[in-house]
C-alpha cells in the first residue's frame, strides 16, 4: 500500500439545508476535514450556501432532489407526477413507491433536474463539476436513464454510485436500513452500464453508507478505507492511483421550523447524529490517518 497514491474526495452531502448544516459544513472545510460539497438547490438556506461556497473557495458540485420538499421549476410547482397531495415531493420511500407503480412522469423528471442544473448555475456561477442524488434516487430504474441524459447534456463528467465495498459485513446497520442499502447497492450496479455508456465516471470507490451518523468513528472510517483500498488492489494489483469518495454529512443540529426544502428539516437533520460526524472528522487522528497512508484530500476537478 505504501506506493500506492489514494485521492480521496470527502463530500459533504445536503449544502444549503439550514444555516446551521451550511455552518457546521464550511467550519469542517477550514479544518480540513472535507474537501467537497454537494448543494441541494431546493435547501432552505442554498443560496447562502452558494456565498459561503464562494467566499471560503469550497468546491461544489449538484445534490440532485426528487424527494424532499419542493421542486425548483415553476411549471411543476402546482401539478405534477412528482407531488404528493400535500404539494410536496413523494418521500425516500414514497417515491421508491410512486416509481414503481409507474406513476411519475420521466418527462417531468428531466424538466426538474435541467431546473435544478439551471439555478446551480444562477446560484453558484458554474455548472456543477460533478451531481449526485440526495436519497440515492439518481441510480433508480428509468431515473438513471433521465439522470445519464441530463449530464451528458450539460457536459457533468461525474457522478456517485453507491457500490459500497464490505458493506455486508456491516453487523452493526440495523436490518430495515441494511435493506434500503441493499437496494441502494442493486440499483447502483444496474445503473453502471447506464452511467458508462453516457460516458459518465464516478471514484474508484465509494464509502458513507457504513460510516453514517452514530456508525462514524475515526477507527470505522479508517478500516473502511484501508479495507476498500486492499480489495481493489487484489483486483487490480497494477494500479497506481485509486480514487475515493466519502460521503459525510456533517453540521450542527437544525432547529426548527428553520431548514429543510419548504417542509422543514426531518429527523436526521435535527439529530445529534450530524454534529458527531463533524466532529469525527476534525479529529487529529483522522487527519494523520490519511498523512500516513499517503491519502490526499482533493474535489472533483483535481481528479
Amino acid at each position: 500500500l505504501r506506493m500506492l497514491q489514494v485521492k480521496l474526495i470527502v463530500t459533504g452531502d445536503d449544502f444549503g439545508y439550514c444555516p446551521r448544516r451550511n455552518q457546521g459544513i464550511v467550519d469542517c472545510f477550514l479544518a480540513g476535514a472535507i474537501s467537497n460539497v454537494s448543494l441541494l438547490v431546493n435547501g432552505s438556506a442554498a443560496a447562502d450556501a452558494a456565498k459561503l461556497a464562494r467566499r471560503h473557495n469550497i468546491p461544489i458540485g449538484l445534490h440532485a432532489n426528487l424527494s424532499e420538499g419542493s421542486p425548483v421549476c415553476e411549471v411543476l410547482k402546482t401539478n405534477s407526477s412528482l407531488l404528493n397531495q400535500d404539494g410536496f415531493f413523494h418521500g425516500k420511500m414514497g417515491f421508491r413507491t410512486a416509481l414503481s407503480k409507474g406513476l411519475l412522469n420521466m418527462s417531468e423528471v428531466k424538466q426538474e433536474l435541467k431546473a435544478q442544473v439551471e439555478l446551480f448555475h444562477e446560484l453558484t456561477g458554474h455548472l456543477p463539476p460533478h451531481m449526485d442524488g440526495h436519497q440515492h434516487v439518481h441510480v433508480l430504474p428509468e431515473v438513471r436513464h433521465v439522470f445519464a441524459e441530463v449530464l451528458e447534456e450539460y457536459g457533468i463528467q461525474y457522478t456517485r454510485v453507491p457500490i459500497e465495498p464490505g458493506l455486508h459485513n456491516c453487523d452493526w446497520i440495523p436490518p430495515s436500513l441494511m435493506d434500503f442499502y441493499l437496494g441502494v447497492e442493486e440499483d447502483s450496479f444496474n445503473t453502471v452500464d447506464v452511467f458508462t455508456k453516457h460516458g459518465i465516471r464516478w471514484p474508484d470507490i465509494y464509502i458513507g453508507l457504513s460510516t453514517m451518523g452514530r456508525n462514524m468513528s475515526v477507527s470505522s472510517v479508517r478500516s473502511a478505507i484501508d479495507s476498500a483500498i486492499l480489495e481493489l488492489t487484489a483486483k487490480a494489483p497494477q494500479s497506481r492511483t485509486v480514487t475515493i469518495e466519502l460521503m459525510v454529512h456533517p453540521g450542527y443540529p437544525s432547529v426548527p421550523p428553520v431548514g429543510g426544502c419548504g417542509e422543514g428539516p426531518d429527523d436526521f437533520s435535527q439529530s445529534w447524529e450530524r454534529l458527531h460526524e463533524l466532529q469525527t472528522l476534525i479529529k487529529p487522528e483522522l487527519q494523520s490517518h490519511y498523512k500516513s497512508r499517503n491519502i490526499q484530500l482533493c474535489s472533483f476537478k483535481d481528479l
